[in-house]
């Protein structure tokens, strides 16, 4: 009976179709014959050979994170950090330079640090902010350079035409974290930007509770490169991870612009409050960058900071930030819940840009009202 029930001879009509893409779970994969097992290669995706390499789940995610970035080649990582190490292994070696911008997701310049480092790969800071800065910084050695839009908790918005000028002048390749735009404020190719990331965790997915990250490009020599080392390395996601991904991405444009206009309303209203001295909001005038955020961009995320004014202490602040009722504590953003996390940039850049704990707020589908309240109520806690 064992034999039967594992061998059994009945296979489901074909035809099947529904809204949603079936859930393929794999390690093995079965072939016909063994001259079909001999001709599929998994470096050219002309067929399944191995779960790790892909699925039909695993390929139409690819295909749609593909689309939806404007490229044409796209691998699936275990997370948005993994997306990050896997450009930095593809495309760099021993005696290679690797340049961040001085406001990058901290996560990554401590894989530069460590990681990168003790593989003879070097790197350096520039200030995105200043075009200048970014071409003084490349040298002979520079073979990578990111760009952040806009920069990790301060939320800069660089010129990123102008930046990717100075590289493309110099042969260097770029490569953007497109997190924040999550592949709708802007596309990174049209901009000339050679290969975009994404911590799918947060917009696409959309509900907390899916890590994963994308790498995507145009150029067939860079998405061999990356698709290469990514089977070397063994990445891969799981069937049901990306069952999650997929049924979350038809709502991702509506969720993406109803956190973009809630936050929005919610930073002018920050920016009445005495205090905080900044808020940190592209789309906001005056903030830095705005007028390249204006340029590059049709939308934003529902993402923003504010400095809070030097005269409260850090306990007055977590007491603000324990205050809060409808913000959750805690890392990550895009979901349904608010967040807030305040950060000391003393312990986080070389050279602070703000006198003052900076608080960092994810924007998620509350009523705009309510979180309104919440943040009045809660600014009561920081004066006491």
């Amino acid at each position: 009976m064992t034999t039967k029930l594992i061998h059994h001879p009945y296979r489901p009509p074909a035809g099947f179709d529904a809204p949603q893409v079936g859930v393929h779970k794999a390690s093995t994969v079965l072939f016909p014959d063994v001259a079909a097992m001999r001709a599929r290669d998994w470096r050219h995706r002309n067929g399944y050979t191995y779960g790790l390499h892909g699925t039909p789940t695993t390929f139409t995610l690819e295909e749609r994170i593909a689309t939806l970035e404007g490229g044409t080649h796209c691998v699936l990582v275990p997370s948005g950090l993994a997306a990050i190490a896997l450009v930095n292994m593809a495309l760099l070696k021993t005696g290679d330079e690797l340049l961040l911008p001085d406001n990058v997701y901290g996560p990554s310049r401590e894989l530069a640090r460590r990681e990168m480092a003790a593989w003879g790969i070097t790197h350096k800071l520039y200030d995105p902010m200043d075009p200048a800065s970014l071409a003084a910084a490349i040298g002979p050695a520079t073979k990578l350079v990111w760009l952040e839009a806009p920069g990790s908790v301060t939320m800069e918005f660089p010129d990123l035409p102008a930046l990717v000028a100075v590289c493309r002048e110099r042969g260097v390749t770029t490569a953007l974290d497109n997190t924040w735009g999550a592949g709708l404020a802007f596309c990174g190719f049209d901009l000339g930007i050679d290969v975009v990331m994404q911590a799918l965790t947060k917009y696409p997915s959309g509900g907390g509770d899916v890590l994963m990250g994308s790498v995507v490009t145009r150029d067939a020599e860079l998405a061999d490169r990356i698709h290469m080392t990514h089977g070397r390395l063994g990445y891969g996601v799981g069937a049901n991870d990306a069952e999650a991904m997929l049924r979350s991405l038809p709502s991702l444009s509506l969720r993406y612009h109803a956190a973009d206009v809630a936050g929005r309303e919610l930073a002018a209203w920050c920016a009445t409050r005495p205090e905080f001295t900044r808020v940190l909001h592209p789309a906001l005038a005056g903030a830095p960058g705005h007028e390249h955020w204006k340029s590059s961009c049709r939308a934003a995320a529902g993402l923003f900071s504010v400095v809070v004014a030097p005269r409260f202490t850090s306990a007055q602040v977590d007491r603000f930030v324990d205050a809060l009722q409808l913000f959750g504590i805690g890392y990550s953003w895009a979901g349904p819940m608010s967040l807030v996390v305040p950060y000391d940039l003393k312990q986080m850049r070389a050279r602070p840009a703000y006198d003052g704990t900076v608080v960092r707020f994810s924007i998620g589908l509350e009523e705009v009202a309510d979180l309104k309240a919440d943040l009045e109520q809660a600014l009561a806690a920081l004066a006491g």
